[in-house]
């Protein structure tokens, strides 16, 4: 190489150094350069490429605490609010029945850091399981009757008993906790949540008395950041909860509010053989 080609290309290549330096920690940007020379310009090509490939998962990775600080987040508040329940009584055994609640209400947080973490390795996932739907319903109803009557309002359940449902407990809850602290912190009145079955699937739907959904918001309601004052995501992680439950979550109506739940009827486990004098 003569000296004029070594001086022709040092520029090139100290200009493609000094935009390489400059990429920062998100958003990742590299602008791209055509020099003229083949290799320095597919140097440049592939710095372009790792670059938007570092933007994406940088999105990603924001994405995912987004989501994670939120699913803890609601949990999290039902068991501060049983703690409180607890410090407040002087009576034992609604101190022992609170405790029970509220070690129920660790398990289940465990199990959200269980699942996440288990989204984070992107691990692959078995067939969901048939539950009982009364027995998730009936827990999160505990669970969240101490806010509700601290509002003066009550959860009214509703509609069929002994549903089968397929999905998962843990996913099926949040969905759940997420439409009941909606109508805690944006409804009124009585909260209904009525089970029934619709053709092949099981339909819950949870209402409230309060005004509903602004007619602005509500054809958004399940985007990411479109709120009515809380952080944008809830609505929109209970939805693809359900969609990675099977089923669907969507907004029957605007006012009064009505949030519908559609999820796969399972098969009642088989009844156990009772012999004579077992």
């Amino acid at each position: 190489m003569t000296r004029k080609e070594a001086d022709q290309t040092a520029g090139p290549i100290e200009e493609l150094t000094r935009r390489a330096e400059q990429v920062e920690d998100g958003p990742v940007i590299f602008e791209p350069m055509r020099s003229g020379i083949d290799e320095i310009d597919r140097i440049s090509q592939v710095f372009e490429g790792r670059a938007a490939e570092l933007t994406a998962n940088l999105a990603a990775e924001r994405e995912f605490a987004s989501d994670a600080s939120h699913q803890l987040r609601t949990p999290l508040t039902a068991l501060l609010m049983r703690l409180d329940e607890i410090s407040m009584s002087d009576d034992i055994e609604q101190i022992h029945e609170e405790a029970t609640v509220g070690i129920a209400q660790v398990e289940r947080l465990t199990t959200v850091v269980d699942k996440l973490l288990q989204r984070a390795r992107e691990s692959p996932s078995g067939p969901l399981p048939t539950i009982s739907l009364d027995s998730v319903i009936a827990e999160l109803q505990r669970e969240w009757q101490p806010a509700f009557a601290g509002a003066r309002r009550s959860v009214k359940v509703s509609g069929e008993r002994g549903l089968q449902v397929v999905a998962s407990r843990n996913g099926l809850s949040q969905i759940l906790a997420t439409l009941l602290e909606n109508t805690l912190q944006h409804g009124t009145g009585t909260v209904e949540v009525m089970a029934r079955r619709n053709g092949p699937s099981v339909v819950v739907e949870v209402s409230d008395q309060g005004k509903g959904v602004d007619p602005a918001i509500a054809p958004h309601i399940f985007k990411r950041r479109v709120s009515t004052g809380g952080t944008g995501l809830g609505l929109a992680l209970a939805r693809d909860l359900a969609g990675a439950n099977g089923g669907r979550l969507e907004l029957r109506s605007a006012q009064p509010a009505v949030f519908a739940l559609f999820l796969s009827e399972g098969e009642a486990a088989p009844s156990a053989l009772h012999l004579p004098g077992v």
